[in-house]
């Protein structure tokens, strides 16, 4: 398993499908206990990466600007540029 620091290298859907992959070993309750701690923990970094990931897209939907036909005029990126 990678470490916890590789996470911010991953996509959204990389880190998602991996969450979920823990997700379900845990669910079925056959992990030894020193392996569900250390895989719950590379699931909280996981989740943590996916949130920011999910309210950084969020940010940038809101910035986007509409004509007045109603249709999208301009998108202003997250990061101001």
């Amino acid at each position: 398993m990678a470490t916890n620091a590789d996470v911010k290298a991953l996509s959204f859907e990389q880190a998602l499908k991996e969450l979920e992959g823990i997700v379900g070993r845990l669910e079925q309750g056959s992990v030894p206990l020193e392996e569900s701690i250390a895989i719950y923990e590379r699931g909280d970094a996981l989740r943590r990466h996916c949130d920011g990931l999910l309210k950084a897209a969020e940010a940038k939907v809101e910035k986007i600007r509409v004509a007045t036909d109603g249709k999208a005029d301009s998108v202003v990126p997250l990061d101001g540029e």
